[in-house]
C-alpha cells in the first residue's frame, strides 16, 4: 500500500516551502497595496521569511523546524502585538494566493491549501470588526 505524501512532499520539500515564502514577501515588498502589512515587519525582511519557511515546513508536515528552535509556534499569542482585522488578513492572504500561483501546483492541491491559509489568517484577526 502506497503512502499519502503529506503535503509538504506535495509542495516540493524544502525547495517548494522556500519559493513560497521567498514569493511571498517579494508580493508583499513590491505590491503598494500590501504596504501596511509590509510595515509591520522589520526592514530587512529575511528574519521573517526565514520564520515562515521554518513554520510553514512544520505546518505542512515536515520537520519540526521552527519548534526545534524557538518551541511552539503560539501563532496568535506571537502576533497579538500587532492590530490585525480584515483589511490585514486580506492583504496577507493576497500575497499567499499570489505566492501560490507561481508555483506548479495541482489546482485542487493549491485550493486546499489557500483554504487552510484562510482559515488560520482569520483566527489571527484580534481586533473587533464586523465584515
Amino acid at each position: 500500500m502506497a503512502e499519502i505524501a503529506t503535503p509538504y512532499e506535495r509542495i516540493g520539500g524544502e525547495a517548494g516551502v522556500r519559493h513560497l515564502c521567498k514569493t511571498f514577501y517579494e508580493v508583499m515588498c513590491e505590491t503598494p497595496q500590501t504596504q501596511h502589512i509590509r510595515d509591520y515587519h522589520p526592514k530587512d525582511i529575511s528574519i521573517s521569511e526565514e520564520k515562515l519557511y521554518l513554520f510553514l515546513t512544520g505546518w505542512l508536515g515536515g520537520p519540526p523546524l521552527y519548534t526545534d528552535k524557538y518551541g511552539h509556534p503560539r501563532l496568535r499569542a506571537r502576533h497579538l502585538p500587532f492590530s490585525i482585522g480584515i483589511e490585514e488578513r486580506d492583504q496577507w492572504l493576497y500575497c499567499m494566493a499570489q505566492a501560490l500561483k507561481s508555483m506548479d501546483l495541482d489546482p485542487l492541491f493549491s485550493e486546499q491549501l489557500m483554504a487552510s491559509f484562510v482559515q488560520t489568517a482569520d483566527f489571527m484577526r484580534n481586533r473587533p470588526e464586523t465584515e
